[in-house]
């Protein structure tokens, strides 16, 4: 997610900003740019790129200018005003350009706002502000929130109200009052020096209260250096920072209160939120990414709205075979979605290595859908099948979760996850958001063709929100397998099981465990046992169950039972991961791992979460980089 900073105080801002932006790289991004109020001027710098490319402007910028608009001299000649505000981008609406980089100004130069998280309907407000004149510079969904705090400002002035800091936020009430959707918005005014205003709807923002001096930051490791006392904000807050005050309020306008609280972690950990591994901090991000994935995708009239797609509702309704093409974690992703664009669609569907692709010669043609997952939009292998597929005539739909890349680039059409970086090798929360992804294209294609109402992917879609608060709950009570990791921290072996939509999760989960701990792991559809693998099952080798509901698939259930039961007569140690309530695999489990109710195709949503809890938990027990494993890459970018 985007990095965002702000500062009011009686330091120089730039420095600070720069600062706090640098201690946020960790999070990934794609830009930069900062917006310092200086007398009653606002400067601002923005580039595409790396925080170094700003960084070299402001300096060339010093060395033309050294008292740049009469401010002063700093190391980088932007001068010495001390309020600002700075943003590195992670770019969701709009490539990632020096336009669409932020801070976005508002008409009259004035105001400069910056933004994470997503606006759901600017479609609307855009308009509505085309219509009135406005001219929007750049293709970002945050670019109509400076527009509309810049009129509301003109607005309370022109009906005499006292300028000043409460009038910013004011304004920036009736702003969020508009807005739809998940943000944090950080505004200045030039006319308004020494004030910064923040707002927060689903998305985070956190204030440093420092000695003479305040901060606004989306992660404590952005003042960290400065001050370690915090105040943590509530859902649908405004607050409004000067060097000596804080101020909170609600939407409303009624007082509100924040919580305090001190941050007793050093640097490094203030980057993992307190973590001792970003993968950790990851699987815990795993119900927002899936909330931010699942955000605007059904209009009012109940259709799915996916990003970018270049592709005709007859050119969907035209597809007549579906291939998922992907590698790794991704490629566990397209396995689930099989089973749901098969059963939605009634289209067939089959799940491709990219490695393997090109090489076996698919049947391709105008008609087939071949949809790509890469959570980088780099990786190599899946690139070539992209390729490949596009030379065949097939379209092409893209799953990824880096705006600008190169595969949505050469797709037809996207659909962008908004998961947010990654920054650990293991992916966790890519992978769900994938499986979200794949589930909206589902849906989709099964209400163009008219095999589903409009109603009936509500409730699907209804089902889908439902599940960042499940995974909430499923994640407060994860210590039991923390414990359990720690306990088979030594085993040599461990095998994974399950039927339909489980048996990806058994192969999710086996890799997983290879990937962080080393450990030999295999996955195994849960009927297969008997036709060779149960062989390698030995006294206290542990087997980790993948049950499917008893509700919605009661067959399926009562045949992994039996397969639980085939395994525990050899010896096995039966790890059974099923959904709460379930009474029939008590007699059967060694240990029971409860995860909420859900629909059986969308199970792996909750399934898997405790299984990259395992992984890590085994990986840190053995003394492993959980981040890091050896002989491994975020971003595989050769074939």
């Amino acid at each position: 997610m985007c990095g965002i900073v702000g500062y009011a105080g009686g330091r120089p801002a730039l420095g600070i900003v720069l600062d706090g932006l640098r201690r946020l790289e960790y999070r990934g991004y794609d830009s930069a740019g900062v917006a310092i109020v200086c007398a009653d001027e606002l400067l601002t710098e923005k580039r595409a790129g790396k925080l170094a490319n700003l960084e070299k402007v402001l300096g060339e910028r010093a060395e033309a200018d050294p008292t740049d608009v009469d401010c002063g001299a700093s190391t980088l000649g932007i001068g010495d005003g001390t309020t600002g505000i700075g943003h590195t981008r992670w770019a969701t609406h709009g490539g990632p350009t020096d336009r669409n980089a932020h801070p976005h100004l508002g008409p009259d130069g004035k105001v400069a706002v910056i933004h994470n998280g997503i606006i759901e309907n600017f479609g609307r407000l855009r308009a509505e502000l085309e219509a009135d004149g406005a001219t929007f510079v750049s293709d970002t969904d945050s670019e109509c929130a400076a527009h509309l705090l810049t009129a509301v400002l003109a607005k309370l002035r022109a009906a005499g109200e006292p300028d000043g800091p409460r009038l910013l936020a004011s304004a920036m009430r009736q702003v969020c009052q508009r807005l739809e959707g998940a943000f944090t918005l950080l505004a200045v005014d030039a006319r308004v020096p020494g004030a910064v205003v923040g707002a927060r709807r689903n998305s985070p923002l956190v204030v440093g209260r420092g000695d003479g001096e305040n901060y606004l930051a989306s992660d404590v490791s952005a003042f960290i250096e400065h001050t370690r006392d915090a105040v943590e904000l509530g859902q649908d807050q405004i607050v409004l920072i000067t060097a000596d005050t804080i101020e909170i309020t609600d939407f409303d306008g009624q007082p509100a209160d924040g919580k305090d609280f001190h941050i007793d972690w050093d640097a490094s950990a203030a980057e993992k939120g307190g973590y001792d591994w970003f993968m950790l901090k990851e699987i815990e991000e795993q119900p927002e990414a899936i909330a931010a994935t699942l955000l605007g995708r059904l209009t009012d009239s109940g259709e799915i709205m996916l990003d970018e797609v270049r592709l005709s509702d007859q050119d969907l309704r035209d597809v007549d075979k579906v291939f998922i093409v992907s590698c790794g974690t991704s490629y566990h992703a397209g396995l689930v979605a099989k089973y749901a664009i098969e059963h939605w669609t009634r289209i067939p569907c089959e799940v491709e290595l990219a490695s393997e692709f090109r090489y076996r010669d698919p049947v391709l043609d105008r008609s087939t859908l071949v949809i790509v997952i890469s959570q980088s939009g780099e990786t190599m292998d899946t690139l070539m099948a992209l390729r490949h597929a596009k030379e065949q005539k097939a379209r092409v739909l893209a799953i990824c979760n880096t705006n600008g890349s190169t595969i949505p680039r050469e797709s037809d059409a996207v659909l962008y996850t908004h998961g947010g970086p990654e920054i650990a090798v293991a992916s966790t929360k890519a992978f769900l958001t994938q499986v979200v992804a794949c589930y909206l294209i589902g849906l989709h294609l099964a209400q163009v063709r008219g095999i589903k109402y409009a109603d009936e992917v509500a409730a699907v879609v209804d089902q889908l929100q439902e599940v960042p608060g499940k995974l909430r709950a499923l994640l407060d009570r994860i210590e039991p397998v923390r414990q359990l990791a720690r306990e088979l921290k030594s085993a040599p072996t461990v095998l994974f099981i399950g039927r339909h939509v489980g048996y990806p999760v058994a192969l999710e989960g086996a890799l997983k465990l290879k990937e962080l701990a080393y450990v030999h792991a295999e996955g195994f559809a849960a009927g297969e046992l008997k036709h060779g693998p149960i062989a390698v099952i030995d006294q206290g080798t542990p087997v980790i169950c993948v049950v499917p509901s008893s509700a919605g698939r009661g067959m399926l259930h009562d045949k992994v039972v039996s397969n639980i039961q085939e395994v525990r007569a050899r010896g096995a140690r039966t790890i059974v991961i099923a959904e709460e309530g379930d009474q029939a695999v008590l007699p059967y489990a060694d240990e029971v791992i409860y995860v909420p109710r859900t629909p059986t195709l969308l199970a792996p949503l909750v399934t898997t979460v405790p299984l990259q809890v395992l992984a890590a938990e085994i990986a840190a027990a053995r003394g492993h980089d959980v981040d890091q494993p050896r002989n491994l890459a975020k971003s595989v970018t050769v074939e």
